[in-house]
């Protein structure tokens, strides 16, 4: 939720008119929970725009990611009864294309990471805009 109202905070931030900045910040989470890697998998997403940069830069991603491997590392499912058992590596890895090369730990962090760039960014616009409004009040 922190990362989601840091992002709205920018969009406040920049776009003037209230209902024009709900519009555009629906509009970018919208886009950010399709390319996220939940509704499609990864595999399946098409290049161009949705799998770059989309899937890469929705923070949904990491924290559809954390919460998967969360709930299935150290699992194991009975597949035909008693004869056959797959690992919860083994589902994530094959059935949601997760990417296991880095802990759930990682995830977190590039979440927090996530959050605190949004600030820094919102504090940016800020002091920009009153860079500008104060030039402005001095010139006239």
């Amino acid at each position: 939720m922190m990362i989601v109202e840091s992002l709205m905070t920018n969009v406040a931030a920049i776009v003037p008119n209230f209902l024009m900045g709900i519009v555009v910040g629906s509009g970018m989470q919208g886009l950010m929970i399709l390319g996220g890697g939940f509704f499609q998998i990864p595999n399946e997403l098409p290049n161009i725009i949705w799998k770059y940069p989309l899937y890469y830069v929705s923070f949904h991603r990491y924290a559809y990611q954390g919460m998967f491997k969360n709930e299935f590392e150290g699992l194991l499912f009975d597949v035909d009864g008693n004869t056959h058992t797959i690992s919860g590596e083994d589902v994530l890895r094959e059935r949601w294309q997760v990417e296991m090369a880095y802990s759930k730990w990682m995830d977190l962090t590039i979440l927090v990471g996530t959050l605190i760039l949004y600030r820094l960014v919102f504090l940016l616009i800020v002091k920009t805009n009153e860079k500008f409004v104060n030039a402005r009040k001095t010139s006239t």
